[in-house]
């Protein structure tokens, strides 16, 4: 069974997140558990942590159907301690707070190197992979520091392919398996694939043949059993132009066909699979449209 729903507002408290998600008919979705463009919130509020609850049960979501997303701000592999010092105390508050909500999955975007190396260097291609395996390294460390401050919790760290632009690292399958490599309590990891960093990427989806050749891939070098969770966007870039502009379904260079493969696909059942496209009025629409695409 699938569970399809959108990136919700939790505008004026976390509780109203459940709410937003009745709304637009939606059987899963995902929030921000704090305002994403700052560094400090206040905490969560025991009042505001009932409300969420009692409205998440209203709702008739399980809380493994809800996929919070991380402040933009952290970067997991930031190359200046006292800045990844700061990412890491925010990622941890965003796991407590995942936890008090009673939620048991945390998305995020693995983070970025920063490094700055121009492409007339002669050993460019050289500096660029040291660069980026040194961050990963910083990332899986993050995350293995993260788990071990909330040892006592099931919050699972789903870490979200990208589409590779700038810095950014996690845009290939070999990032994410490197990463998950390095974690200690693999018990406490997963990965999120979003449809436009992963066609973005270079990873083709569009036709029968290249899905299922794309998830063979997946399987062989991550691991299926590490899917917890999915982002439904269609692309405006191109394939593989490492660009980020999510669209709207049908709208972009992916197309219907890929999300049909989606939706008729048995291992995306029981995942959360959010919608992230850019036209939040068409969200009813998309949500009712991905369910019709189910084959009887």
């Amino acid at each position: 069974m699938k569970f399809v729903g959108a990136h919700v507002s939790a505008s004026g408290g976390v509780e109203n997140a459940p709410l937003n998600a009745m709304k637009i008919g939606a059987k899963a979705f995902a929030l921000f558990t704090k305002n994403q463009r700052q560094w400090v919130a206040k905490p969560l509020t025991q009042e505001s942590i009932d409300a969420f609850k009692k409205n998440l049960e209203k709702s008739g979501i399980a809380p493994k159907h809800v996929l919070p997303h991380d402040s933009y701000l952290i970067n997991l592999g930031h190359p200046e301690i006292e800045k990844l010092e700061k990412s890491r105390e925010a990622f941890i508050d965003e796991l407590v707070r995942c936890e008090q909500l009673g939620l048991d999955k945390l998305n995020f975007h693995p983070g970025s190197h920063l490094v700055k190396i121009p492409k007339k260097d002669p050993e460019y291609e050289e500096k660029l992979i040291e660069a980026e395996l040194h961050c990963l390294d910083v990332i899986a460390a993050s995350m293995n520091l993260a788990i071990a401050s909330t040892k006592n919790s099931k919050v699972k760290l789903v870490i979200e392919n990208t589409a590779g632009q700038g810095s950014n690292l996690g845009y290939k399958f070999e990032h994410l398996a490197h990463i998950i490599d390095k974690i200690e309590d693999k018990s406490r990891v997963g990965v999120c694939i979003d449809t436009c960093h992963m066609f973005t990427a270079g990873y083709d989806i569009r036709t029968k043949e290249v899905y299922d050749e794309t998830w063979k891939s997946f399987d062989r070098i991550v691991g299926r059993e590490y899917l917890m969770g999915m982002h439904i966007n269609d692309s405006k870039p191109k394939l593989g132009s490492r660009v980020d502009r999510h669209a709207s379904l049908g709208q972009g260079e992916i197309g219907w066909d890929a999300f049909r493969f989606i939706m008729n696909d048995s291992r995306m059942d029981d995942i959360p699979l959010i919608l992230e496209t850019i036209d939040e009025s068409l969200w009813p629409e998309e949500i009712k449209a991905l369910y019709a695409l189910q084959e009887k």
